[in-house]
């Protein structure tokens, strides 16, 4: 009898295949029906810092964007996460094996210029998921451009990914300041308590579309870039992106349809 395959890990712990299981490779097939546009855009080789746009109570855009990208060109996808979710050792083992990796400028360097991967990185932070119901679809700040800072030092370009219909699964009712923190109401919570409201998503077809790379006309791993260069650059990639997503909902003939 032949034994397992054993899956192997590599140094950020994530699997071979991006460790995604049946239950969201399902997902995404048949729940989100996700569709691509601009694949073409991805680079075959070399790193690169993808950006996208951030929503959702359990924010699934993450684990499509890496699954997608990995099974549309073979190429592995790492997501620069929040620390915090290492607190939890079942958590943050999940998503080391997805290609999760705590979001830290010595990681990014590494993964980008030294061994030359796909990084993605999601700017809007907690502001994406959490933000009020009046602000749906429209991007946050994108922070002071750490991120372009962090393309900029590793001579990658960025590539600008927006996701239509990842806020359409958890849709936000209300927001509500609690403790100093935006805590969103949504209407899966309203139907289906808390809990359980958390992780049951509407079957939403989402479509992807990536934009042609941003190349910077700069000197890499300089120890300064001028903050205003870097929020500007920032703005204009929020911009870039925000007219594509736009274009795409007006587009859109419903959330089951896309």
């Amino acid at each position: 009898m032949t034994a397992p395959t054993q899956r192997r890990l590599d140094r950020w712990g994530r699997i071979d295949g991006g460790g995604v299981n049946a239950v969201f490779r399902a997902a995404y097939h048949y729940w989100f029906r996700v569709e691509w546009d601009g694949l073409e855009h991805v680079p075959r080789s070399g790193g690169a810092l993808l950006v996208a746009n951030h929503a959702g109570m359990l924010p699934v855009d993450g684990g499509v964007i890496g699954f997608g990208i990995g099974e549309e060109t073979g190429r592995a996808v790492y997501a620069l996460a929040h620390h915090g979710f290492w607190r939890f050792p079942f958590v943050g083992r999940e998503i080391s094996r997805m290609g999760g990796v705590v979001a830290h400028p010595d990681n990014a360097q590494r993964l980008l210029q030294e061994e030359k991967q796909l990084v993605l990185v999601l700017p809007e932070g907690a502001k994406g998921p959490t933000k009020p119901a009046r602000e749906r679809y429209h991007l946050q700040r994108f922070g002071r451009g750490g991120f372009v800072e962090t393309a900029m030092r590793a001579g990658v370009p960025i590539v600008p990914i927006v996701l239509m219909g990842s806020e359409d699964v958890t849709p936000t009712l209300a927001s509500f300041r609690v403790l100093g923190n935006d805590v969103p109401l949504t209407l899966n919570a309203m139907l289906f308590g808390p809990l359980l409201g958390s992780f049951l998503q509407f079957p939403v077809k989402m479509r992807a579309r990536v934009l042609p790379p941003i190349h910077f006309d700069v000197a890499a791993d300089r120890d300064h870039y001028p903050t205003s260069l870097l929020m500007d650059q920032a703005e204009a990639i929020r911009e870039q992106m925000q007219r594509a997503l736009s274009q795409m909902l007006h587009a859109r003939e419903s959330w089951w349809r896309g």
